[in-house]
């Protein structure tokens, strides 16, 4: 499959690529991983003003409507360069879910400052016990006056120590693991009795673990409808990382192959041994077969097609695994080397390996597509 860009989606694509290729090389983004904030406020200011944060929101939200092909651009871009800004969270996960369950008092609240850059957003909704299921919610919420007061934690919230907001999970009926009964609030992250620690991830980014201890917070959605809402974000999530993914793995192959054409071994370079060049040719086709089945995903993700949930575990399994099998070989042909700080391989090989335990590693998407198709 390939799909064939706009005029518009052109300019989209040149545009990102320029940004990124003058102001975000890898000594760059070496330096804001290292910085203490961990991130860059001025890149992600830089964004706003390219209309990267408005280009997946519809127009009638204030954005440019360019939906999930949008999303796939500059993720695509993104993975290239490593880059370590939230836009999966504060874009596609946050805003995709103010825009889909917001009211429209909240949506004419919020959306203008995300679009504009001026606010940052992250989702809390994994538990140390729910694993990848989220109707799996201990947390609590009960009414008091026009908001409500949860109760309980939060893990591994990524992108949570930049936030400004964050959207949580809470359960308001039903026990610990029913699906009805989950809902969604807003809460301000400096809100009294919200307590984070943060932490590294190990790509280079920030999460935290978050306790709630009487905070308040403000419903998004309708209320035991959280589940539904949350499965078709992580369907929108595992979207935008399988294309930022397909990024990584490019600029692994076009290292690799480059490494190979220099790095002599007895006197001929690596590229001359023929077990080596079928083993960069499986990379190429796994980088091929995985941007194939990010591109139909993405598509389908567009005209809302029936059984998404099913495709996106589908390429969320096999983009995983091609993934997984390109990293390793990129760190094996460049040999001791490939894990060291200053190459930018080790760092593809941790994002990759971040990215496919987010929102379900690929063991389970496919026992998760197996079950799907049973029941279709």
């Amino acid at each position: 499959m390939d799909i064939q860009f706009t005029e518009e989606q052109e300019m989209l694509r040149s545009s990102v690529q320029r940004l990124l290729r003058d102001q975000y090389d890898f000594d760059a983004r070496r330096g804001i991983v290292a910085s203490d904030e961990g991130w860059s406020r001025t890149q992600w200011s830089s964004f706003a003003e390219l209309g990267l944060l408005a280009a997946p929101f519809s127009e009638e939200a204030g954005g440019l409507g360019g939906g999930p092909l949008s999303t796939m651009i500059v993720m695509h871009e993104f993975g290239r360069h490593l880059v370590v800004e939230p836009f999966v969270e504060t874009i596609v996960l946050a805003g995709g879910l103010l825009e889909s369950e917001g009211s429209p008092a909240q949506k004419s609240e919020f959306i203008p400052d995300i679009i504009a850059g001026k606010s940052i957003w992250a989702l809390a909704w994994t538990e140390k016990a729910s694993r990848f299921d989220p109707a799996n919610v201990a947390t609590t919420a009960r009414r008091e006056g026009d908001d409500y007061i949860l109760v309980g934690e939060k893990a591994a919230a990524i992108a949570a120590p930049w936030a400004d907001y964050l959207i949580v999970s809470a359960r308001t009926s039903g026990d610990q693991h029913d699906r009805d009964g989950v809902s969604m609030f807003i809460v301000d992250r400096q809100a009294a009795n919200l307590h984070l620690r943060t932490f590294k991830t190990i790509d280079g980014r920030r999460a935290g673990e978050i306790s709630l201890d009487g905070v308040r917070g403000h419903l998004l959605g309708g209320e035991g409808a959280g589940v539904a809402a949350l499965e078709a974000c992580r369907d929108r999530a595992i979207a935008a990382l399988c294309a930022e993914t397909v990024g990584a793995i490019g600029e692994l192959n076009a290292a690799t192959l480059e490494y190979s054409k220099t790095r002599k071994q007895f006197g001929a370079t690596l590229g001359s041994f023929q077990v080596l060049q079928h083993r960069m040719v499986d990379m190429f086709i796994a980088h091929q077969e995985a941007l194939s089945l990010m591109q139909h995903l993405t598509l389908s993700l567009a005209v809302n097609e029936p059984g998404l949930s099913r495709l996106a575990s589908g390429a969320k399994s096999k983009v995983g695994y091609a993934a997984r099998f390109v990293a390793d070989q990129a760190v094996q042909l460049h040999g001791g080397m490939g894990m060291t700080d200053e190459l930018n391989v080790g760092h593809y090989f941790k994002r990759i390996s971040s990215i496919n335990i987010q929102f379900g590693d690929p063991a389970y998407h496919v026992l998760r597509y197996a079950q799907l198709d049973a029941a279709a």
